[in-house]
């Protein structure tokens, strides 16, 4: 396995970084200090093409691959989590899915203003009982005569769903089939009577990074609001997570990376008892461990992707990747807060922020044990 996606891509990288180290990684602290995301960081990744990669160009998007996405994630990821999220909400779930299924008036409505991020979106499945099993949700949509849909339900942890202009909704159509041809995609646009933003709240991690919990009350929506085929909509949701799992990947071969980075600085220049940290074996295990762990998962994450990119089938790959990359990166955060010491529990310092922030990888995109599930199952058919 090649320790680089495609020759290209590594000509890229080091342009990359430099752009996130030096006009990127300000903002970070100012981000963490104020809890809200700076006009200039869209900005800053709109003239950069950061923002509406997946998306084709007629569009307004950068129309780049797969590959080149991911890149682009793992070294955003490198600053703050904030900015892979920018790109998540212009290229990730919603606005792909919107792509790859959405008739021609609902691709000239939403991407070019997804493209350039003066749109946002979210996804909107997570619900009360329904989490890692997103087959069980209750939000239903019924027809209304003369046209158009009803819903009513709740969904909660929706990234970024309280300042979304369009939140992609699934909804149980026909109760009897359910995953199986009886749940349907609807995309609802803010301002919808019936649609509320009920709740809005944060996590362990940045205080920008916040969860809305939207209400449908006899919320009615037009016939031009279904998203692909009535019925299709839990494998419209499945179908875009492929692309969701390896960005959550890269992201957490980012962040290693950097926390990695920051121990062996940190080791080479804190001196304790007579002697720099570097020089004592527990702190070299440490960090031995945190390097190959990290180019263990770097190797599979990159071969993976480069079958994607090819058009090969991966079959559960995609769920390894995740899995491996956001263990892995939550072992990486671990070492180097004790490696760091007091430093590493203190708000300011960017190990915390990092400890903090990387949790949600766990979490997100579908919990490890949902991986796990996946891949067993996988494995046994």
């Amino acid at each position: 396995m090649r320790l680089e996606i495609t020759p290209e891509l590594a000509e890229l990288r080091p342009s990359v970084r430099r752009f996130v180290t030096e006009r990127l990684e300000p903002l970070a602290e100012e981000i963490d200090r104020t809890g809200r995301i700076p006009e200039e960081a869209w900005r800053l990744m709109r003239g950069q093409g950061w923002l509406g990669m997946l998306l084709p160009p007629e569009y307004g998007g950068g129309g780049t691959d797969l590959a080149t996405y991911c890149l682009v994630m793992e070294e955003v990821a490198r600053s703050h989590r904030v900015f892979t999220l920018l790109m998540d909400y212009t290229s990730g779930l919603t606005p792909v899915a919107i792509h790859r299924h959405g008739t021609e008036a609902q691709k000239r409505r939403w991407l070019r203003g997804l493209a350039d991020g003066t749109l946002r979106a979210a996804f909107g499945l997570t619900e009360p009982e329904a989490g890692s099993d997103s087959a069980a949700i209750r939000t239903r949509a019924e027809r209304v005569p003369g046209g158009g849909w009803r819903i009513n339900g709740r969904k909660h942890w929706i990234s970024g769903g309280h300042a979304a202009d369009v939140v992609m909704v699934m909804a149980v159509t026909d109760p009897a089939k359910r995953a199986r041809g009886g749940i349907s995609a609807f995309l609802v646009e803010r301002g919808t009577p019936g649609f509320e933003v009920t709740r809005v709240d944060t996590t362990i991690g940045s205080a920008a990074i916040e969860l809305g919990e939207l209400t449908f009350t006899d919320c009615v929506v037009p016939e031009e609001a279904l998203l692909g085929a009535e019925g299709a909509g839990f494998a419209i949701a499945m179908g875009s997570l492929l692309n969701g799992r390896l960005g959550v990947a890269h992201a957490c071969l980012g962040a290693a990376d950097r926390l990695l980075e920051m121990s062996v600085a940190h080791a080479k220049r804190r001196v304790t008892f007579g002697k720099p940290l570097a020089e004592r074996q527990a702190i070299q295990w440490m960090l031995a461990d945190s390097e190959t762990e990290l180019q263990t998962a770097r190797a599979f994450a990159y071969e993976t992707l480069r079958r994607v990119t090819a058009g090969e089938e991966v079959g559960s790959a995609a769920s390894i990747c995740k899995l491996a990359c956001s263990e892995m990166v939550g072992r990486v955060a671990d070492r180097a807060v004790q490696i760091h010491g007091g430093m590493g529990l203190v708000r300011g310092f960017p190990v915390e922020r990092f400890y903090r922030d990387i949790r949600h990888y766990r979490v997100g995109e579908g919990a490890s044990e949902v991986q796990r599930m996946l891949i067993a199952r996988d494995l046994l058919r």
